[in-house]
């Protein structure tokens, strides 16, 4: 894959419907997908994959897990550096989101008809079973694993704000 392929594919990825929930801030979350693309040299033939995406719950990193972190392999002046950062960055934490892309859970349909036709029938039958847990998003079917990435670093950080305010509401970070 291309540079100009990686960046095709983010730039042509559109949730049409995205989640209810964002990610849970004290739990494990599990998102259904459907990723709707075109095949590139096929009229009115389309794929679907659907699938699940696990977001393990999200962990705080103290300075001082992730200074030590820093230091693997490091002398004795880089210690010094570490140390200089521990001081001035006592009351950051930062949140690491652990994500788990299962292909066993993945099924794959080709249709004949037009994207449109498709999206809308995904979208019909997604809100008529209430999966608030499940994303339609449209693709570029050469590089799909791209598009999902790409929705799934979008979650992150519309959830990020949240978690942090959880965790500062428990007096987990400062």
């Amino acid at each position: 894959m291309t540079r100009d392929d990686f960046d095709y594919a983010i730039e042509n990825t559109h949730v049409i419907v995205a989640p209810q929930r964002q990610i849970e801030t004290f739990g494990n979350t599990s998102f259904n997908f459907y990723l709707i693309s075109e095949f590139m040299d096929r009229v009115d033939q389309v794929r679907v994959r659907n699938g699940k995406i696990h977001a393990e719950r999200p962990r705080i990193l103290t300075p001082e897990h992730y200074t030590r972190l820093l230091l693997e392999g490091f002398g004795e002046k880089a210690e010094r550096y570490v140390e200089q950062l521990r001081e001035h960055a006592r009351n950051v934490a930062v949140l690491r989101y652990g994500f788990q892309f299962r292909k066993t859970d993945l099924s794959e349909q080709t249709l004949r008809d037009s994207i449109d036709a498709v999206i809308n029938r995904t979208k019909r039958r997604v809100e008529s079973a209430n999966e608030p847990l499940s994303a339609i998003i449209q693709g570029v079917d050469d590089a799909w694993e791209v598009c999902l990435l790409k929705f799934t670093i979008d979650m992150v950080e519309r959830s990020a704000g949240n978690n942090l305010g959880d965790f500062r509401k428990r007096g987990l970070i400062g």
